[in-house]
């Protein structure tokens, strides 16, 4: 039998869009390729670059990348939301691309492979995740990501989300549980629960919210130590959902919320949840035992006042939140506050940036320090040869929150669970000893 040829590829965005690359790699390795992280080496012809297009940052380099490999004269199969946004016009735009593969259309990547005037993108994007087929994992680590549901019943004023990946689909508790059970197997230590929207789980299969249910499931699996959940839109975050994250053991208290503002009238315009935000934080804290809440916000949305702005910074001042991330309002086509006026000058929203980041950098480093002296359970990551060990605590989320640096005598491998003694402490980062 003749060898099938080796296909490099570029993976960018978050991690949903890493899961459906693992996706088109596990069908790949299926069907007798074999796949390189290298797509530089000049034996591999055909590369597959996975793209993002959430803002407009996020597809310069997507873009930056597609020319790189056009210039070396790879064959390429663009897949992924640059895809999926653009459609027809990406197709003119680029005939040296040989195929192109929608965000919804990931499993026909070998038909795209094997037939260079294949090209699939659904005009109305529709997800559906492939159970028969195994992820081929691309991230080495004692963390694993875990896609639960895909698209989202909401319209955001700012976000394309809708227009690229469709409607809100679960899968299936048990499913989900089969897959958590196999990454355990391999030694994942910790699972971490995706979705455009996690706390909307089950609605569509359900008739109801059953994130709750599914973590329940998830911690009966012997082998599995931590469970963390990402990407909680406020709607649904009921006080059964926080009971049941307080009550489980296994259920790490890190709640990543993105609440987006503060200001009930920018709410509106966002077309988010325009609810009292101070209230809901606070029962989020009142139900769940030392819980680490992570948000993010925007600045600089259509009509934003200086008044308004002050409501958002003295809100993350009197919150004190662990983690906060601050985008500055990204233009997007085919979005409602495309065409809201007036627009905020660039250099106001950076502004508006600036002073919040400076705000949250002093809360950061005031938390931080008042672990000095007490013990936080941390899983670890990476040894080094010269014996540095790096960690994660409960309160950190992989790749957008902070670490921990510590010192030990003791034997340990990544994936173990140790107390940690805090020693000292910068606004991002901590130190320790077991």
């Amino acid at each position: 039998m003749k060898n099938k040829e080796t296909i490099g590829i570029l993976q960018f965005g978050c991690a949903k869009n890493l899961i459906d690359m693992e996706l088109m790699l596990g069908l790949l390795t299926k069907n007798g390729y074999s796949y390189s992280l290298n797509p530089d080496d000049e034996n591999i012809k055909t590369v597959i670059i996975n793209t993002c297009s959430f803002i407009y940052d996020a597809e310069k380099e997507s873009i930056s990348a597609i020319m790189d490999m056009i210039q070396k004269g790879k064959r390429i199969i663009l897949t992924g939301c640059l895809v999926q946004k653009h459609k027809q016009e990406l197709q003119k735009l680029l005939p040296e691309i040989t195929n192109f593969i929608g965000t919804c259309d990931y499993d026909k990547i070998i038909e795209a492979i094997e037939d260079k005037n294949y090209s699939k993108i659904s005009e109305i994007p529709s997800y559906n995740y492939r159970e028969d087929i195994k992820r081929e994992q691309i991230t080495v680590g004692s963390s694993s990501y875990i896609k639960i549901a895909e698209g989202c019943y909401y319209n955001c004023g700012y976000c394309v989300i809708p227009n690229l990946r469709g409607k809100y689909k679960s899968r299936k508790i048990e499913d989900i549980v089969v897959e958590a059970k196999e990454l355990a197997n391999k030694g994942v230590s910790e699972i971490i629960l995706i979705a455009q929207d996690t706390t909307s789980y089950g609605l569509d299969i359900y008739k109801k919210p059953m994130l709750s249910e599914l973590l329940e499931e998830l911690n009966k699996i012997e082998n599995l130590n931590w469970i963390r959940l990402m990407y909680a839109y406020p709607t649904n975050f009921d006080e059964k959902l926080m009971k049941t994250i307080n009550n489980l053991d296994k259920v790490v208290k890190y709640i990543d919320i993105p609440l987006q503002h503060s200001n009930i009238e920018v709410l509106k315009r966002m077309k988010r949840p325009a609810i009292d935000y101070r209230k809901f934080i606070q029962k989020i804290r009142k139900n769940i035992k030392n819980v680490s809440i992570r948000t993010t916000f925007i600045v600089g949305y259509p009509q934003e006042t200086d008044e308004e702005f002050q409501d958002l910074y003295d809100f993350v001042k009197d919150m004190e939140f662990d983690k906060v991330g601050v985008f500055t309002y990204s233009r997007e086509k085919n979005t409602y506050a495309y065409n809201l006026k007036p627009q905020i000058k660039q250099s106001v929203k950076n502004k508006r940036k600036k002073l919040l980041m400076e705000l949250q950098k002093d809360i950061s480093l005031k938390i931080n320090k008042s672990y000095t002296g007490k013990y936080v359970q941390c899983i670890i990551e990476e040894i080094h040869s010269d014996n540095t060990i790096i960690a994660r605590s409960y309160k950190d989320a992989p790749e957008v929150d902070g670490l921990v640096y510590i010192k030990s005598d003791e034997y340990l491998t990544p994936g173990d669970i140790v107390n940690v003694k805090i020693t000292d402490a910068t606004c991002y980062d901590m130190y320790g000893v077991v």
